[in-house]
């Protein structure tokens, strides 16, 4: 189960790196072709579902990874007691609002779909498909949280507190 689980987060990191790529590439395109005389239909609005994909993708692999910003001068002056109390009841609430926000862009895709709802730029795109890597990035960031959640409860210490504290002790 460990290795499922670092897969999706390492897959859900691949996906924000190549939406960013996407980005990267779009630009280009758009710029090559003002210098040559044609334009990229709807690059911006490709660029922008590419940047809200890349986000979402991002967040699960990135909190696996210790990479979100903690108020660690606090954390870690608290004993080791107080520190897995805290931990465990800042992930409670982490996961509460991680689920809503899952909930949330499920039922946002669920809707867009069901109402057929398009994007407004040169090129109709249905707007579920751009906002599927929303919500699939928020189940991801559900899942990491969750996996934190449990791993604190059973007195483990989670992925993103193990890379925290060596980027501490190399300062």
């Amino acid at each position: 189960m460990k290795n499922f689980k670092d897969s999706c987060y390492r897959l859900s990191g691949w996906l924000s790196g190549i939406c960013i790529l996407a980005i990267t590439l779009l630009l280009l395109a758009q710029i090559l072709g003002r210098l040559f005389g044609f334009i990229v239909p709807s690059a911006e609005d490709f660029a922008g579902f590419a940047l809200a994909a890349s986000t979402f993708f991002g967040l699960a692999y990135t909190f696996n990874e210790g990479g979100h910003i903690r108020v660690t001068l606090v954390i870690q002056r608290l004993s080791i007691g107080s520190r897995k109390v805290q931990e465990a009841i800042i992930l409670t609430l982490a996961l509460a609002l991680t689920a809503f926000i899952a909930y949330a862009s499920c039922y946002m895709v669920y809707e867009s779909y069901i109402y057929e709802e398009v994007s407004y730029g040169y090129i109709p795109v249905p707007l579920w498909i751009p906002q599927l890597p929303v919500a699939i990035g928020a189940l991801a960031l559900v899942l990491a949280v969750l996996d934190a959640w449990v791993g604190s409860l059973r007195g483990k210490t989670p992925n993103y507190m193990k890379h925290e504290d060596e980027l501490s002790f190399e300062e």
